[in-house]
């Protein structure tokens, strides 16, 4: 009965320390395109933060996706030292392509989620009805208190005269221009009912040394978002350790994953997954000299013990 009992014991800590995992069905993919998906991103269940489960996709493994409210939106690059991606809204009028009036709803963002929109992005108008829109220079006391000047559209903004790409294309084709900083998504709704076209140009930097001056424009949608650090993702990440993970999530309970090499997975991180390995191997080489131990040093008192009925 004895010797029945450390068996039992000996086969459920086999099929602890041999029990397989796979949170997030295979490994995370590290780009999408040419676009690079890291931390806290990610296009597969399971991958990077649940904060931003479902946001991207990646259906044709050539062009990185974001979902939004207005629509799906193509993603052209993403930083994450400055974490941000650009968005291209292809409703947006650019220098590349001819002047159409464009009635689309205007890229949008979910405000209760992670990413958020910047405020280096200038919104430019074209051809806007003034007798619904307030379109003038802006005046001065905006730059200092522009709460104050939400309703108007800056006419002398230095985009509309400087456009990247096409400087002065708008005197050529007699379009009309102003500049809008909104509040909130519906007033950019509001503006392009009364309004033909819109773009949006963020202000990219080419350097680190003489912030903003070494920041140029361009076209394109900045989006910034949030990267939440936890000590379990810094120990899933850590070389010096051999570590060397991805940090993810169980997509059932959204809790913590170190996704490791050849799918496995830890709840602490990889290098923690090899030492439980070979403590499940010792603890397991422990019990059976223990058995052995206990069985050599049992007095037969009957019967005769031959390698038929010994179990070790």
């Amino acid at each position: 009965m004895e010797m029945r009992l450390h068996l039992h014991a000996l086969a459920i800590l086999l099929v602890v320390s041999a029990r397989p995992t796979s949170v997030a069905g295979g490994l995370c993919r590290d780009s999408c395109g040419d676009v690079p998906v890291r931390y806290p991103l990610g296009i597969d269940d399971g991958c990077g933060s649940p904060y931003y489960r479902n946001m991207l996709t990646c259906a044709d493994n050539t062009t990185l996706r974001l979902r939004t409210p207005s629509g799906t939106y193509p993603v052209s690059g993403a930083d994450y030292a400055d974490p941000h991606l650009v968005v291209t809204d292809p409703s947006m009028w650019t220098c590349a392509r001819p002047f159409t009036s464009v009635h689309a709803a205007p890229f949008s963002l979910d405000t209760s989620t992670r990413f958020s929109l910047s405020p280096r992005n200038d919104h430019l108008f074209f051809n806007c009805d003034e007798e619904r829109v307030i379109v003038a220079p802006r005046p001065a006391i905006c730059d200092r208190y522009p709460d104050r000047c939400d309703s108007a559209c800056d006419s002398a903004g230095y985009l509309c005269r400087n456009l990247p790409g096409c400087r002065g294309a708008l005197e050529e084709g007699n379009m009309s221009c102003c500049a809008y900083r909104p509040r909130a998504a519906e007033s950019l709704r509001a503006m392009l009912r009364h309004c033909e076209a819109y773009t949006t140009v963020y202000w990219r930097a080419v350097g680190d040394k003489f912030p903003p001056y070494d920041q140029v424009p361009d076209y394109g949608v900045r989006v910034d978002f949030e990267i939440p650090v936890t000590t379990r993702c810094l120990q899933c990440q850590d070389r010096r350790r051999g570590a060397n993970g991805t940090c993810g999530f169980d997509p059932a309970t959204r809790d913590f994953v170190c996704i490791c090499d050849g799918g496995r997975d830890s709840t602490t991180d990889c290098a923690a997954t090899v030492v439980f390995s070979i403590s499940a191997a010792i603890g397991i080489g422990g019990l059976v000299m223990y058995i052995r131990k206990l069985r050599s040093s049992k007095v037969v008192t009957c019967g005769v013990q031959s390698n038929e009925n010994r179990f070790f």
